[in-house]
């Protein structure tokens, strides 16, 4: 049950790296226009590493399934907006704002709300 957890821990770390990594290689390319900004983001260094984010999180993640039901497991999910709008503030300077945390809070709140609903078996 340890590995579990982690494992479904691993999965929003993962989707925040990716997210991480897409930006760092669409800022790199930011300065080529129409056909260059695409040669520079498919060869960006950036862009390999989120695919390789990408894939372990899609493996990762099926091995969560296989063991959880999925109304369980998905609302784990809603994690990766808390760390990407922390990472977004943390790593790239980007303004977060009251109505962001609302919202953050937010989604939480019903993750939690489908979380339990799941978890006690009631059908309402």
């Amino acid at each position: 049950m340890k590995l579990l957890r982690l494992s479904w821990l691993a999965v929003p770390l993962l989707n925040t790296a990716q997210q991480m990594f897409l930006k760092l290689g669409a800022d790199q390319a930011d300065t080529a226009h129409g056909s260059a900004f695409f040669e520079h983001v498919f060869l960006s260094h950036w862009f390999l590493a989120a695919i390789v984010a990408e894939i372990v999180c899609f493996i990762v993640w099926m091995s969560v399934l296989a063991d959880l039901p999925l109304s369980k497991a998905f609302p784990l999910s809603a994690v990766s907006y808390v760390l990407i709008m922390a990472m977004a503030w943390f790593i790239f300077d980007e303004p977060v704002k009251l109505l962001t945390l609302i919202g953050t809070a937010t989604i939480l709140a019903g993750a939690w709300c489908i979380a339990t609903a799941s978890k006690s078996g009631t059908s309402e």
